[in-house]
């Protein structure tokens, strides 16, 4: 506690109450700075509130993260408890949802992965929240950007990963059932809130929606699994980890490390300074292979680059800075859409010289040199950090023909056949740029093809089918990064005909 007094600050108007608190805008009368006021009347708290103030207050003390709201100050006199914060001027996700009724999983996702910022942030250390929900998650805004921050620490303690707590804690909407059911939980009670959360972004309600907490009660108890909605239609990626945070039994929901190692919420690409170099690092690869007409490096380094430029334009608070990212992006956008056209021609022409050969990959590995590249499964994002890779494949370099190993297995196995069938669709599909359909088209056949790496087949075809599965996996991909470019500058479009209608 600092020297400061609560007369030091003029209290102006009330942003809301808790349980045994009231919220006000103030301003520092020395230095005009708004802030936020937390005040506790000490006649009206128990023994309990106590211990939740004094917890808070430690734990805010500690806690120093973009995306978890800053103390700055506690004060007390005779009648109260204040706790002097920093000020968020877009209010709390509830309304923003409140306002908007449903959200677009893009704006969900970018809303998911600051919040998954500050979770890991906590969990480095044992810190878990206990009561998230959109009310206690604030926004920020600067020059059209949110910045969400993760709020109210009342509820909040220290637990390590194996530690389980009984006291029930948290909003009955956004509660654990193993909270509600059993009295006894640990920290992936935070992961529930985080899928109920979710849910409400997407779908405009949570999934326990009722009237009275006694429907609540009923609906929990009844054990039956949350239905997903196919209305408004989300991604099969997004789907996937809605359903493995909302496991009703904590030892099949999704683990933290899983949680923020997920593909979908992709905190490698989040906007970061050391992000930002990868990037630049990347295009500068990208560009020094296409000088050396490596194009099929260069394409795949373009792509890698966007993967990170594209977060960080949107996270740049500064308008005249995410002007000159935006454009930046466009041209890398354009410059890898140019060599993939120029890369399918190329391979075309080869084709029609070599008949026996048939186009199956427009997208090649930089080190396939008449076979598919080698590799394991993670290879695609390992590739990733690096500044552009082996930054091989001359775009005249032939392309795999179908491995006789493969085609073995295909004849005995209806789901390679199917999943071979749908892969080399999806090339076509590439091939012509119709990139959400060969995005689609890639994931149906890496879902039948993956499994069957699993099952018992020889060695050498196993390799084999290893290897179509890590190309059509990075394949995948540099389409995600591309149309993720794309869909930015169709965003960047729309607002500039509906001035900010869409968080970036």
């Amino acid at each position: 506690m600092s020297e400061a007094k609560i007369t030091e600050y003029k209290l102006l108007e009330r942003l809301g109450s808790g349980t045994y608190a009231i919220v006000y805008r103030a301003m520092k009368k020395t230095t005009k700075e708004i802030l936020a006021v937390k005040v506790m009347a000490k006649s009206k708290l128990s023994c309990t509130a106590m211990d939740n103030i004094i917890s808070e207050i430690s734990l805010l003390k500690k806690l120093k993260h973009r995306h978890i709201v800053e103390m700055r100050d506690f004060l007390w006199d005779e009648e109260n408890i204040y706790i002097l914060m920093e000020y968020c001027d877009a209010g709390n996700l509830s309304s923003y949802i409140r306002q908007h009724r449903t959200l677009d999983e893009g704006t969900c996702k970018r809303f998911l992965q600051q919040l998954a910022l500050a979770l890991r942030y906590m969990r480095q250390h044992d810190v878990s929240h206990l009561d998230l929900k959109p009310a206690n998650l604030l926004l920020t805004r600067a020059s059209g950007t949110y910045v969400l921050k993760v709020g109210d620490f009342g509820f909040a303690q220290r637990l390590k990963l194996n530690q389980e707590n009984t006291a029930v804690k948290g909003s009955p909407l956004y509660m654990a059932p193993e909270i509600l059911l059993n009295s006894s939980y640990g920290p992936a009670a935070d992961l529930w809130s985080v899928g109920v959360i979710l849910y409400e972004c997407l779908f405009g309600r949570a999934p326990y929606s009722s009237t009275s907490l006694h429907e609540l009660a009923e609906r929990i108890h009844r054990n039956d699994p949350i239905a997903i909605p196919c209305r408004p239609p989300i991604s099969t990626d997004c789907r996937q980890l809605l359903v493995s945070l909302l496991q009703r039994d904590p030892g099949r929901r999704i683990s933290f490390d899983k949680f923020f190692d997920d593909p979908y919420l992709d905190l490698a690409h989040v906007a970061c300074e050391e992000n930002l170099e990868k990037a630049i690092a990347l295009i500068n690869r990208a560009i020094e292979l296409e000088q050396r007409q490596e194009l099929a490096g260069a394409y795949r380094a373009y792509c890698q680059g966007l993967q990170y430029f594209v977060p960080i334009t949107r996270a740049e608070p500064d308008a005249g800075k995410r002007q000159l990212l935006r454009q930046r992006v466009l041209t890398y956008l354009n410059r890898a859409e140019a060599l993939k056209q120029h890369i399918y021609a190329t391979t075309q022409t080869e084709q029609q010289q070599q008949q026996d050969v048939p186009a199956v990959s427009v997208l090649k590995r930089p080190d396939e040199k008449g076979r598919s590249g080698a590799g394991n499964i993670n290879s695609s994002s390992s590739s990733k950090e690096g500044s552009g890779g082996d930054g091989g494949g001359r775009a005249s370099d032939k392309l795999a023909a179908p491995e006789p190993g493969i085609a073995e297995l295909a004849r005995d196995n209806e789901s390679i056949a199917r999943g071979l069938e749908i892969g080399w669709q999806a090339a076509k599909e590439a091939s012509e740029n119709k990139l959400d359909a060969a995005l689609d088209s890639y994931t149906s056949a890496l879902s039948l093809l993956i499994p069957v790496l699993h099952q018992d087949i020889p060695a050498g075809q196993k390799r084999v089918l290893r290897q179509r599965v890590v190309q059509w996996m990075e394949e995948a991909e540099q389409i995600k990064s591309i149309r993720s470019a794309q869909i930015m500058q169709e965003m960047e479009s729309t607002e500039a005909n509906h001035y900010g209608c869409t968080v970036q």
